[in-house]
């Protein structure tokens, strides 16, 4: 892994990672998307890591895509451009799957694919002086690959204004519009942070890592016949579970699951 990233990992299991290329405002490139497709590969499979944390070195979460990378894109041919382009959006696809809670902490300024990032995470908190852009369009270009978890995240209607004009817009309204879950004061993030971590902690890994999967399976269809038995099938299958049995026992026992790590 490239100085592009950090990673931290603490005694709870809690797995930082900084984007670190704060005099580019955390802008990627070719580089940086395989260093964070390796990690989340490798946090994809170490069970020992709990929740990830996606945040950034310096005055911005991240511009989007690095203005010399895209020189470079702009000279390559058709298949090139095409086997760069199946990278990122590969990229996004793992964070959106990640099978462990992802929170975005978000600070200064998140434009094209930086927006793309937030939107693949389970949480974003972002600081009340955040401006957001998804500003594909004033390049000539559009913000494909990151559309399908940014119009999961703000909505058709939304979607159809900010792709077009590629106008900035505040933490507040990222707030109305879903991008955020939370706005804070920029001393209060950490705060912010803690405490959602606190409630993903007292969580079963295994119902949160179901429960990501559920959502993406119910989202979006019909309520029928095919979709109760399939929800039926996933409760029953979860209840019969070791982490299950772990849960109920825990509650009816009044003490602490063995998943939280704290004793009574």
């Amino acid at each position: 892994m490239s100085t592009s990233l950090i990673l931290q990992t603490d005694a709870r299991g809690v797995a930082s990672l900084t984007l670190n290329r704060a005099e580019k405002h955390n802008a990627f490139d070719d580089t940086m998307i395989a260093d964070l497709l390796q990690v989340l590969d490798n946090i994809q499979n170490d069970n020992s890591i709990r929740v990830l944390v996606l945040r950034a070195a310096g005055k911005s979460f991240s511009a989007g895509a690095d203005l010399d990378w895209m020189r470079r894109m702009a000279d390559y041919d058709q298949e090139q451009n095409l086997a760069d382009a199946r990278k990122l959006a590969s990229l996004m696809y793992r964070l959106d799957r990640l099978n462990k809670p992802v929170i975005a902490l978000v600070q200064g300024a998140s434009f094209g694919g930086g927006v793309g990032l937030i939107a693949c995470c389970d949480i974003a908190i972002a600081s009340v002086n955040v401006i957001f852009s998804l500003s594909e369009v004033r390049l000539g270009l559009i913000p494909s690959v990151i559309s399908p978890y940014v119009i999961t995240a703000i909505g058709l209607r939304a979607a159809r204004r900010y792709f077009l004009s590629g106008e900035r817009f505040d933490a507040a309204r990222a707030l109305q519009l879903g991008l955020v879950h939370e706005v804070v004061e920029p001393e209060a993030l950490d705060a912010s942070l803690e405490q959602c971590i606190d409630a993903l902690l007292n969580s079963g890994p295994n119902a949160q890592a179901a429960a990501k999967e559920l959502i993406r399976h119910v989202h979006g269809r019909a309520i029928d016949e095919s979709l109760i038995e399939e929800t039926a099938r996933r409760i029953a299958e979860v209840r019969a579970s070791d982490e299950a049995r772990e849960g109920l026992s825990a509650f009816l026992e009044k003490r602490k699951p063995d998943w939280s790590g704290e004793q009574d």
